[in-house]
């Protein structure tokens, strides 16, 4: 007997901590019994079908998120046709909400589980809530029956070998009764299990075999030091387990031994609110610093209130790209966080912020969340604005998703909020903003995502942003010109875009041109060496002598580029491996961007504090030292 259990993800670089979980809580004497697979949902639906079919499991189960729960109703009714007497089993977040779950008992959210049965009649049943043990009550009721069927009846269960039988094992698997707590099938709903302890629960790691270890190598891979979250945010499922339970401190130093050995490339921590519980948070940020590998990166979803002066101080001294951090603003107005339940100090998470962010060697996420209630778009802007003033290094423009199981969705009626009825349930409209707000929303979502997240344009957008109100003006007005030149309906390449990016600024400004085009020079080459030449940089082909007699000079007597002639490259590859530009303006000083004032645009004002324009200083781009925060080449200033 085989009990397949299917993990879609969104993106290939994912892995399904959830399935590798409940394999290894059932443990060895049922191993034998458990196949797991895993796909993306941008594989196409034929390919996945194809292979779940070939896999020839008796029972199959998958685990739904709003990501891949529409791929995988269609794939439940094209399996059943193929394989009518295979038992199908639903689990996760997205079937397994706990509507109704404290005062009515589950049964408001059993009405929502009718519905689910009613258009998908293949399903067989449901695991509802924490899954580990059922699903090894499951496994063991679906291993005994074929057991015995096979004993009491091996003609049948000959017979039956062939996928698709009426007559074998697969239909006792398919009509036997079952009635185990955690369940939901069309008889009855068996009720919730009490939460698990921790420290029962093994480390999926050591369960994986060899394929799957090797595979995970070019993974991101997931581990939880506690479930449960303290606080009330009326958009998430997370504040339905109020209790939280952590995992003991030498079981998860253990365990991060696992990655840090490894040097597994980055592991996300899925603790809803990481530093909930301060002394846990501390003494595994302790361990990390103090056992860094140089190598592993760890991501850590936080509340920035929380953070005290100790946990700053340890966070300055760590190796910059050691951790990354996630913070949820989600908006800065003071009724809407209320009515949310989140009692932000904002004064307070904006200093944490920029304390962090101070030593510049921890990469910051910081979230919003639009069509919050009491939100209006000017209400969102001012939040959008002053979260940009943070400067982090990711800005997440979110939409309010109303899940099924949360507080906003059964108050949704009462703040007129209207969202899709398929997943990702995103809002369309509330009493506060409109679907045309929200519209102009996507589009500086787009802009934002394509120009400040993508960490490509960073100087050059310090000097945009002067040109207009506020970072939100800007980015609507990046994207209106995106909309009238008709970029949208393609995506342009990274490279066409510093051209689209010169082009709005010259339509913005008649002047400033060439200082405009230095800082799109200055940020191209600090991400990558360009395999030709950008058409905005300008001719630097007369002093192309110079540049050769400063890798000549490297070569015979290395100062800047000491590893490559270590390594026994001469002056020539040097200058393929590397950059070297000329600039007239010192487009990678901060202070000095911060100093820009367009004013009147007179050639002779650009800027203020403006230094001698015969001057030019040459910068050397260095690709094989780049900044494990930001990705950026480490480059050299030189006076020639």
């Amino acid at each position: 007997m085989k009990f397949l259990l299917t993990a879609i993800h969104a993106k290939y670089i994912h892995t399904g901590l959830a399935v590798y979980s409940l394999r290894s809580f059932a443990g060895s004497k049922l191993r034998e019994h458990i196949e797991i697979a895993e796909y993306t949902v941008n594989q196409q639906m034929e390919d996945i079908l194809a292979d779940l079919y070939r896999r020839g499991s008796d029972v199959i189960g998958f685990s739904c998120y709003i990501w891949n729960i529409s791929m995988v109703k269609r794939l439940i009714r094209e399996f059943h046709k193929l394989r009518p007497e295979a038992p199908v089993w639903l689990g996760g977040p997205e079937v397994s909400h706990a509507v109704g779950r404290g005062e009515g008992g589950g049964l408001s959210g059993y009405r929502e589980w009718e519905d689910l049965f009613k258009t998908c009649p293949e399903v067989t049943g449901i695991m509802a809530g924490e899954g580990e043990e059922t699903f090894r009550e499951l496994l063991q009721a679906y291993a005994g029956a074929e057991r015995s069927f096979r004993q009491t009846q091996p003609v049948l269960a000959a017979e039956g070998q062939n996928k698709g039988s009426i007559t074998g094992p697969g239909r006792a698997l398919r009509e036997l009764p079952l009635q185990i707590r955690g369940t939901v099938t069309r008889e009855g709903f068996f009720g919730y299990r009490e939460p698990l302890d921790m420290n029962a629960l093994p480390f999926y790691c050591e369960d994986l075999e060899d394929a799957e270890r090797e595979a995970a190598g070019h993974k991101i891979l997931y581990y939880e030091s506690s479930r449960g979250c303290p606080f009330r945010c009326s958009y998430c499922l997370s504040s339905i387990e109020k209790q939280v339970r952590l995992r003991s401190i030498e079981k998860v130093k253990r365990e991060l031994r696992y990655f840090l050995d490894r040097k597994v490339k980055q592991v996300k921590f899925i603790d809803r609110t990481f530093n909930c519980n301060r002394e846990h948070a501390l003494e595994i940020w302790r361990f990390l610093s103090e056992n860094d590998n140089g190598v592993t990166n760890f991501h850590f979803e936080i509340s920035a209130e929380l953070l005290e002066k100790e946990e700053l101080e340890l966070f300055a001294r760590m190796r910059p790209g050691l951790i990354q951090l996630e913070i949820g603003v989600q908006t800065v107005n003071r009724r809407t966080l209320q009515a949310i339940r989140r009692s932000s100090d904002l004064e307070k998470l904006k200093m944490t912020v920029l304390s962090v962010r101070a030593p510049r060697n921890i990469h910051l996420h910081l979230d919003l969340i639009a069509g919050l209630p009491y939100e209006d778009l000017k209400s969102f802007r001012q939040s959008f604005n002053e979260v940009y003033g943070m400067r982090p290094d990711q800005l997440q423009l979110g939409f309010l998703k109303v899940l099924k199981g949360s507080e906003m969705y059964e108050r949704a009626q009462e703040y007129g909020i209207v969202y899709q009825s398929e997943p990702p349930y995103e809002v369309l409209c509330t009493k506060w903003i409109s679907y045309e707000d929200l519209l102009e929303l996507k589009k500086v979502e787009r802009m934002s995502e394509r120009y400040y997240n993508s960490g490509q344009f960073g100087h050059t957008l310090k000097a945009l942003e002067k040109l207009f109100e506020d970072p939100y003006a800007m980015f609507l007005a990046l994207a209106e010109f995106y909309e009238e030149q008709g970029y949208f309906a393609g995506s342009p390449a990274r490279s066409f875009r510093y051209e689209v990016m010169l082009a709005f600024f010259r339509r913005t400004v008649n002047a400033a041109d060439e200082l405009f085009r230095e800082l799109l020079t200055f940020d191209c080459y600090l991400r990558e060496k360009a395999k030709s030449r950008p058409v905005f940089a300008k001719d630097i082909r007369s002093r192309y002598h110079e540049i050769t007699a400063f890798y000549k000079k490297e070569e015979e007597s290395p100062v800047l580029l000491q590893t490559y002639a270590a390594k026994g490259f001469d002056s020539r590859q040097m200058m393929r491996m590397t950059h070297m530009e000329i600039f007239r303006y010192p487009v990678w000083d901060e202070a000095w961007l911060e100093q820009i004032s367009f004013g009147k645009l007179g050639p002779e004002n650009i800027y203020a504090g403006k230094t001698d324009s015969g001057k030019e200083q040459f910068v050397l781009f260095d690709y094989e030292k780049r900044n494990p925060v930001t990705g950026e080449a480490r480059y050299t200033v030189i006076e020639m």
